[in-house]
């Protein structure tokens, strides 16, 4: 009886032991790692003192520690950043739909600013600003070495005034300059228009008013057109939108899928995870919708190409979209100002991550640029396509009623007009044809 006890006592010790090994390491290791915080800390005291003592010029202290925070906060990731009292209010007014500036959605990559997409309608979309461009310089000075949030600064000013930016695009041989009058940016975040058979739905921006707008003129345009039955489908034009709000995105796909799951995001800790599902109701009963998307569609509008792509509910066509495939958070701070964190990444519904990999469409379609010569060109082609009824003296058609003579021409005219958009916005028109295709295969 005594050797088990000893033998117990024994096993016990030895237990103590081991776990105090164990234990001893990593109480050591937190330790250290607190040592090493507190240190950092002390370092930066002691480099802020030395700046406010010791500097050419006397500094704002506040701004001084502004920029130690946002400095930390855009080593992270290009996404996340401090917000000063000022910008958190901008920001608050821009989810609403109204704010100042250029009009255009901005990251910075190799230390320079690159342009997400400009804004429909807005002052960098009259000047010329295409998704893709870097800016390199605002009126002369430099952006190199600058955080993102120090070069957006220096794009904003009062409204009415003229800022010069230096552009370098691929497919230019030189960079050039772009004047740009800065004004309000009142962005109406969905247009709904008809185009044939088939509605447009444009939608620039994810923010308050994107799901409402998008809705009224879904209905509005069904009822003009006479009824659902007389609609061949919806394209929803995602291209050069830069996202927005996340909780709109889900709206947005929502409007469209009858059940399943829209997107999913997953944070540092695997409890964080958050599931978005779709509610019952289509506001398209069902009609195809074609997704048009490009280099400058970003984030939200990327959770909507991506839910229905996967969904099977529409089909993606254009060129592959910008892949920003992470979720901030924008925690209010004491004074007014706000912290943007990415906390997240989000994922469509079959589990894929765009980040930095973008939606690829289902069907590749570039927009082609017109050229002089093309242009000439195709005038030369018009002038040679011509057609019996052309020739004098022909015989006229009597065998056609004159409503087959109408339905013909108007067939004929719907014809031009398709046509027409080709040559203005061809990426539109592919998208209008393919549902044309897709609703004669459901006749």
């Amino acid at each position: 009886m005594k050797k088990h006890i000893v033998a117990g006592l024994v096993g016990i010790t030895a237990g103590l032991l081991g776990s105090t090994q164990v234990a001893a390491p990593l109480l050591a290791q937190d330790s250290a790692r607190s040592s090493n915080v507190y240190e950092q800390l002390d370092l930066f005291g002691d480099i802020f003192e030395r700046i406010r003592a010791q500097y050419v010029e006397e500094v704002d202290e506040s701004k001084l520690i502004e920029a130690a925070i946002d400095g930390m906060l855009t080593s992270l990731d290009p996404h996340s950043s401090y917000l000063s009292p000022d910008d958190a209010s901008a920001m608050r007014v821009q989810t609403r739909g109204e704010f100042g500036g250029l009009g255009i959605e901005v990251t910075q990559e190799e230390g320079f600013v690159k342009v997400v997409s400009p804004m429909d309608g807005t002052p960098a979309d009259e000047a010329g600003i295409e998704a893709g461009d870097f800016i390199t310089h605002v009126d002369s000075e430099s952006l190199l070495g600058l955080t993102l949030d120090e070069a957006v600064d220096l794009m904003r000013g009062p409204v009415g005034s003229e800022i010069i930016v230096t552009v370098v695009r691929e497919g230019e041989a030189e960079p050039f300059d772009v004047s740009i009058i800065r004004d309000t940016i009142k962005l109406t975040a969905a247009r709904v228009r008809t185009e044939g058979h088939a509605i447009v739905a444009r939608v620039t921006t994810f923010n308050d008013q994107t799901t409402p707008n998008l809705v009224e003129g879904l209905e509005r345009e069904i009822e003009a057109a006479g009824g659902m039955e007389e609609v061949d489908g919806i394209v929803l034009d995602l291209r050069n939108n830069p996202g927005g709000l996340l909780t709109q995105a889900i709206k947005v796909a929502d409007t469209f899928l009858e059940k399943g799951e829209i997107v999913s995001t997953r944070g540092r800790n695997p409890e964080d995870g958050e599931r978005f599902n779709a509610t019952q109701g289509d506001l398209m009963d069902g009609k195809p919708i074609v997704v048009l998307i490009n280099g400058g569609s970003a984030s939200a509008s990327e959770i909507v190409a991506g839910a229905l792509q996967d969904h099977r509910r529409a089909i993606v066509v254009g060129t592959k979209s910008f892949g920003k495939g992470s979720v901030q958070t924008v925690m209010p701070l004491r004074g007014d100002g706000a912290m943007r964190l990415t906390t997240a990444r989000y994922y469509t519904p079959s589990g894929r991550s765009i980040q930095a990999l973008g939606v690829s469409p289902d069907i590749i379609v570039e927009q082609p640029r017109s050229t002089p010569d093309e242009e000439e060109e195709d005038e030369a082609t018009s002038r040679r396509n011509r057609s019996e009824a052309d020739l004098r003296g022909a015989l006229n058609n009597d065998s056609l009623s004159e409503d087959q003579i109408r339905q013909i021409e108007q067939e004929r005219e719907e014809a031009e007009q398709a046509a027409a958009l080709r040559d203005e916005d061809y990426q539109l028109a592919y998208a209008v044809d393919l549902l044309k295709g897709l609703i004669a295969l459901r006749q």
